[in-house]
């Protein structure tokens, strides 16, 4: 049993030595940008489920496998989580020691001189004699050039040490500890921040307020539930956009009316410029058109839908669905004719170009605009329970034959209106503004801010820090110096030699004599 424990013992010694060493910490920052690759590639399913949904059925053979590795949940893993852990452990088990050596060599007064000091890198002997005058005087020499000095006495000689560059290990120990403080505020915003994603289109029938159910998208963290989200209501009252001539957009600028504790505020959002709401950020991300189609079925009943069409490119050609799955209600008997649903798949181009079969906008703002829509008519397949994109039609009802194309192709201007095959209309009304926003709260920012700034300090302070030391000894028969860089430090030769000039007794300076090339003039 004792040889059982001892081997333990060693064993756990040698790997807890090994586990904080700084090569094994670099080796596990290494490995945690690695393990973040397939976070960027692959995506997130709490950043989108619907994209992690699309790339399982694409890929059927790899995606599973994927799946079960935890790569569509790359940050939440365990073995991301062991990596982030061990990392954390390692740099604890590495900077604590060093920093209290480093406190210990703050405190400590320099070192005494070496015995010989021909054999330290720099070297220099000044004629003449020393007492404690000329002592003290080298010190207060080196005391204004930021030196930490001490005076020692051996009878009648005295021993001047110091020390400076300490900054470079400060610096040091700023940069990691900074490092690991990115660590803690990255894992405390993960574990107590929250994110959210939203489409809001303009107008008051569409006001978004801040409850899980209301977001498109949404990711809380570990220790965040539903009824810790603070409480606010979001409503987009206008949006203006401008444009360069070739289409690329200039600013956006939306108009948001914010409720929040009881009180209306009016707000303008724009991009890089979010709302600071309390306990949340609302940034802006995108912007698109959501045409509004008034539908008249063939018992008179109109039905207004307002459906927001998804951007194909940089000049806002827009792809979407409006759907009516509940038109075509006979009044007399209240059912409904379920293979008489109306969806309508179209493209809707801001400012048509000269050639309308392009398919493609010429500018994104809305100059020119038109609506291009193919009418469906069957099963729209809401009734079947299983989740549906609001952005296409259902793909397997128009294979199946249940949904079939319904007229020929139309094109409308605003509010033109289109006649269907059985004599029922659909009007294009206009169209109404959305934007995207991204609604966020990370506690740990601050953190990681302070722990960025203190990262670049320290840095800086770790490139510009040269440690050196300087030794003088003061005895009757004469003055020696000796000098020892501690890092690499090329100017310190040039250094020691102003140094030793400055510390020499005004009789002991040799005179200059000019140098010329008439040696015979010299003479």
């Amino acid at each position: 049993m004792r040889w059982l424990y001892h081997t333990t013992a060693a064993v756990s010694r040698r790997a807890w030595r090994q586990l904080t060493s700084m090569r094994t910490a670099l080796v596990l920052l290494f490995l945690l940008a690695v393990a973040a690759i397939p976070g960027s590639v692959l995506p997130q399913r709490n950043v989108s489920p619907e994209k992690v949904r699309n790339y399982l059925a694409t890929h059927k053979q790899w995606g599973p496998t994927l799946d079960r590795l935890f790569f569509f949940d790359v940050y939440g893993s365990p073995w991301f989580s062991a990596i982030y852990l061990l990392l954390f452990v390692s740099l604890v088990g590495c900077l604590v020691p060093r920093f209290r050596s480093h406190i210990v060599a703050l405190v400590k007064v320099p070192p005494k001189a070496p015995k010989r000091f021909d054999r330290l890198p720099a070297h220099a002997e000044l004629a003449g004699s020393g007492d404690a005058a000329d002592a003290e005087r080298i010190r207060a020499l080196l005391r204004r050039r930021r030196f930490r000095t001490t005076v020692r006495q051996d009878g009648d000689v005295y021993e001047v040490s110091a020390e400076k560059g300490h900054l470079k290990e400060t610096g040091n120990l700023v940069f990691h500890f900074a490092l690991l403080s990115l660590i803690i505020g990255v894992a405390y915003g993960s574990w107590f921040g929250w994110h959210g994603n939203r489409l809001l289109v303009q107008g008051e029938d569409f006001a978004f307020c801040n409850t899980l159910l209301n977001f498109d998208e949404h990711a809380l963290g570990a220790q965040v539930g539903e009824n810790d989200l603070p409480r606010f209501c979001l409503r987009l009252d206008k949006f203006n956009a401008t444009y360069l001539a070739n289409g690329q957009p200039v600013t956006y600028k939306a108009d948001i009316n914010v409720t929040q504790h009881g009180k209306q505020s009016e707000k303008v959002l724009q991009v890089n410029d979010p709302l600071r709401l309390d306990g949340a950020n609302v940034s802006l991300l995108g912007h698109g058109y959501a045409p509004v189609l008034e539908y008249t079925d063939k018992y008179g009943r109109t039905s207004t839908n307002v459906a927001p069409f998804l951007p194909q490119d940089g000049l806002l050609t827009s792809q979407g669905v409006a759907t009516f799955p509940d038109v075509n209600i006979n009044p007399q008997t209240h059912t409904r004719d379920e293979k008489a649903q109306i969806g309508f798949s179209g493209i809707y181009l801001p400012t048509v170009p000269s050639d309308p079969s392009a398919n493609s906008s010429a500018f994104p703002a809305e100059n020119d605009p038109r609506l291009m829509l193919q009418a469906y008519q069957g099963v729209l397949g809401f009734d079947a329970g299983a989740p549906l994109s609001v952005y296409t039609l259902d793909d397997r009802q128009i294979a199946a034959g249940r949904l079939k194309t319904f007229g020929e192709p139309m094109m409308l201007k605003p509010g033109q209106t289109g006649t269907l095959p059985d004599g029922t209309t659909v009007r294009f009304a206009g169209t109404q503004q959305w934007v995207t926003i991204s609604i966020r709260h990370d506690p740990g920012q601050p953190i990681v801010l302070g722990g960025a700034i203190a990262l670049l300090a320290g840095l800086l302070g770790s490139l510009s820090g040269k440690r050196r030391r300087i030794f003088f000894r003061i005895s009757p028969t004469g003055i020696e110096a000796g000098g020892l860089p501690r890092s690499d430090y090329p100017g310190f030769a040039e250094e020691f030699d102003g140094i030793v000039r400055d510390a020499a007794p005004a009789a002991s300076v040799p005179e200059q004599v000019p140098q010329t090339e008439n040696v015979e003039e010299v003479v």
